[in-house]
């Protein structure tokens, strides 16, 4: 398929007359024609709907905005748009205005877990850091509906620096996870800034940069920022893929050109009724993303916030599609499925249960065709006694990296890292009469 086809020059005429490709693949030029009204949606994408329907669509846009890309629109399937999985991501659905009890406005409680500003610490060695709210799109399914279109809580640079601040003072983070919003939505010059002074932090050992980009606007990953990128290491970057019709051309290009920087990649999807619920989807969407060397990382089940209860299914049917991956796919293709606990307890991994039962010196599993077998339990297993006392530890943890420098022979003498002065050849009568002396020089 062309990074550039027929539909996608008919949208862009519609914007502009006499529309070139490198305009159409400008990220500032889509940025500035997202669509944000339902004409203009109809306009450009040729569906027309009802005024009845039209109305109650008015409404759902009123409480939550509607932000679409040209390129993220030109792959609607037109004509079956109310079963394709971009739409249902894009556009938005009177579904999002039926509040149920269990709806929550942070069902994460990431503001109560917020010691300052823009950031969110739930677990002891990493930390969340909101540096943006700006999004190329607005997913209908977003777990933060409670900050789209919220134009005023967008931090500023003092409100950053505070955040690296925490960080600095908090010696046992070592993992700073960059989200909005969407980090790359940021001026290139200015996600630099931000990386720079958390990476010169002694005890932050790795940085994330978690971002939709790559799904909803491609164009967003430059040269220029890839560039920039690669000066920051280590550094992953996890996507959000959640179905394989948003693999395309043009983001299989974004994520080669992240690949070839060296930058591992990883995929968040979340579980959405009606538009990957089915194992058949979700293994595809796998295939497609180790395929452009993207290692799927999370399938979320869907969160509880105020507008997405159309799109939760029953957790019976992340664990069917976890079973249907296990065992008939690759391992590395196969996410872990995951509730983010209300409240703000952080995830908790579902899987199928393939441990039947256990005895003293026997486990009983099953594997993934049914199969039922035993593994024996060692016998004569003695743990090294821990008193927890963790500070005055004289166990032999070995937890430094290994030493790789090992000279030996004459380089070993030369070595001014070595105290070696002399090189004896075994069975030496004269070093064998020492030892007998008791001589242990």
């Amino acid at each position: 398929m062309s990074i550039f086809n027929i539909k996608q020059q008919n949208i862009a005429e519609q914007i502009e007359t006499n529309m070139k490709k490198s305009k159409w693949q400008d990220w500032r030029w889509q940025i500035k024609n997202a669509i944000k009204d339902i004409k203009t949606f109809e306009k450009l994408s040729g569906i027309t709907f009802k005024q009845t329907e039209r109305e109650k669509l008015e409404q759902t846009v009123k409480k939550f905005p509607l932000s679409i890309t040209p390129y993220y629109l030109s792959l609607i399937d037109v004509n079956d748009y109310e079963n394709d999985p971009i739409f249902r991501q894009s556009f938005p659905s009177p579904s999002e205005l039926i509040m149920f009890k269990h709806d929550m406005h942070d069902p994460l409680a990431e503001d109560k877990d917020s010691p300052v500003p823009h950031i969110t610490h739930r677990y002891p060695d990493r930390v969340l850091f909101h540096i943006s709210n700006t999004c190329s799109m607005y997913c209908r399914h977003c777990t933060r509906k409670r900050k789209v279109g919220d134009r005023d809580s967008i931090p500023n640079k003092n409100e950053i620096m505070a955040g690296i601040e925490y960080i600095k003072n908090n010696p046992r983070i070592r993992d700073v996870l960059f989200s909005g919003g969407d980090p790359f939505m940021l001026a290139d010059n200015y996600l630099d800034w931000i990386l720079t002074e958390v990476e010169n932090i002694p005890h932050v050992e790795v940085m994330r940069i978690g971002t939709r980009v790559p799904v909803v606007l491609p164009y967003r990953v430059t040269d220029e920022l890839v560039a920039m990128l690669k000066k920051h290491q280590p550094l992953w970057i996890n996507t959000h893929f959640n179905h394989p019709r948003e693999i395309t051309a043009s983001s299989s290009a974004s994520l080669k050109k992240l690949a070839d920087a060296g930058i591992p990649l990883g995929n968040q999807s979340v579980l959405l009724a009606g538009i990957n619920d089915c194992p058949r989807i979700i293994k595809k969407l796998g295939h497609k993303l180790v395929q452009n060397r993207v290692r799927p990382y999370y399938l979320y089940q869907c969160d509880l916030s105020e507008g997405l209860s159309h799109f939760r299914t029953p957790i019976g049917k992340g664990i069917e599609i976890i079973e249907s991956l296990i065992g008939h796919t690759s391992g590395f293709t196969i996410p872990t499925y995951v509730i983010d606990a209300p409240g703000g307890g952080g995830k908790i991994p579902i899987m199928p249960n393939y441990l039947l039962s256990w005895s003293t010196h026997k486990v009983i599993l099953r594997n993934y065709e049914g199969v039922i077998t035993t593994y024996e339990e060692p016998k004569s297993y003695l743990p090294i006694f821990c008193d927890r006392n963790c500070d005055e530890c004289n166990l032999q943890l070995k937890l430094d990296e290994a030493e790789e420098y090992n000279a030996i022979g004459i380089e070993q003498l030369l070595s001014y890292q070595d105290d070696t002065i002399s090189l004896i050849p075994g069975n030496n009568e004269r070093i064998e009469r020492r030892k007998n002396n008791g001589d242990n020089e």
